[in-house]
């Protein structure tokens, strides 16, 4: 009895550690129309209906984040790296049209404890009597949304460097300047006392 107890925590953990349904990655181009539309869905809709939801957003033009995005279509078994494409929990969607709006809530709610869901569907109640006044009382739902950055410590060394060699290029492009403009007066006064 206790082996069992023991293995039924374990595995209690393990689900408890497994993403969220509430968790929406989106992988998307800035250049790609279907991306918009679905992260204006995304950010018009999904993030005040459901306040519980946390979004990533990764930039899949940024050569940072592929490897990232490689990972993701593998685990989705996508063969086309077309985007959009959104996880929510474990389910995975490739494309956005309107059509999917009903299957992306589906996801979200697929987890959500029944408060949860009551919550959302009063929200969406909201929202449709009143979008504008529900987005204005709820504006710090645009904080669910964030932008993935792989290898943020990388990346703020780089710039660190890149600044530090920018400095070092700066003083001595003022110093040939220098140089070249004392020369140039120097030329400039032979030839007046010529």
């Amino acid at each position: 009895m206790k082996k069992l107890s023991i293995v039924s925590a374990v595995m209690g953990l393990a689900f408890v550690g497994a993403a969220s349904a509430a968790d929406i990655t989106v992988y998307y181009s800035p250049t790609c129309p279907h991306c918009h539309h679905a992260r204006d869905f995304i950010s018009n809709n999904l993030v005040y209906e459901y306040p519980m939801i946390k979004v990533t957003e990764v930039n899949v033009m940024d050569q940072a984040n592929l490897p990232k995005f490689q990972e993701t279509l593998k685990k989705c078994e996508y063969e086309s790296g077309g985007v959009p494409v959104l996880t929510i929990g474990e389910k995975c969607f490739q494309g956005y049209a309107d059509f999917m709006q009903t299957e992306l809530r589906e996801a979200v709610e697929a987890d959500l404890s029944d408060d949860d869901k009551a919550a959302a569907s009063e929200n969406k109640k909201a929202m449709e009597a009143d979008a504008e006044k529900f987005k204005s009382e709820n504006a710090d739902r645009k904080n669910a949304i964030s932008e993935y950055v792989a290898n943020a410590d990388a990346s703020v060394e780089e710039a660190t460097a890149e600044k530090k060699n920018n400095n070092g290029s700066s003083i001595w492009f003022w110093g040939l300047l220098v140089v070249l403009v004392a020369g140039l007066g120097v030329v400039l006064v032979r030839k007046d006392k010529k």
